[in-house]
């Protein structure tokens, strides 16, 4: 004798073997199903709600610009201070790293333009821009075979087109670092003091 009870009930009259009441598939996909549209509501809720990575903020764009300017008259100081506080605005701008390594170059600093340019091509590995100024400003610091390797990265992300910065960086290496003099190495005497 068959046990008569609710969830007992045979659903299926044709095939008694089987016997899976309707109320039972419901239970057990209902709960799978509202999982996973959860799930997916949690993770397009998470994506949209995200900034884009290629998306610099506007402010720090303007002060970039204001940057690139003052680069251009002359007013290193001013640029330096621009260029920093559109990277306080927004550490993702690539640009800004770059122009400001390239005020470090002129003011003669290779050292602190390499490290600008680290920081730009770590948001940007293939970067040829940084990848050409961070390999001139280590041919200014003598590191020509560090040089030559970023050389070879510029052509391989160039491929086939032409790109201005292998010519660039090849005529600099070909250059070779800069010759100090003795002069040149000596600090400046101070002024006696009578």
């Amino acid at each position: 004798m068959r046990p008569t009870g609710f969830l007992s009930r045979d659903c299926n009259t044709r095939d008694s073997s089987v016997v899976v009441p309707k109320l039972e598939y419901l239970m057990r996909y209902t709960s799978v199903a509202v999982a996973a549209a959860l799930t997916l509501l949690t993770v397009a809720t998470a994506v949209q709600g995200q900034r884009g990575e290629d998306t610099i903020d506007g402010r720090s764009m303007a002060l970039l610009a204001r940057g690139r300017a003052l680069q251009a008259a002359g007013n290193l100081d001013a640029a330096t201070d621009t260029l920093e506080s559109a990277l306080a605005v927004d550490p993702r701008n690539r640009g800004a790293f770059v122009t400001l390594a390239e005020v470090a170059k002129t003011r003669g600093l290779p050292g602190k333009a390499i490290r600008l340019y680290r920081e730009a091509l770590s948001l940007d590995p293939n970067d040829v821009v940084a990848l050409s100024g961070q390999g001139e400003a280590l041919v200014a610091k003598g590191a020509v075979a560090r040089a030559r390797e970023n050389l070879a990265r510029i052509k391989t992300v160039c491929g086939k087109r032409p790109c201005p910065e292998v010519a660039a960086l090849t005529a600099s290496i070909a250059k070779g670092p800069p010759i100090v003099t003795a002069a040149a190495a000596a600090p400046a005497a101070a002024p006696k003091k009578d």
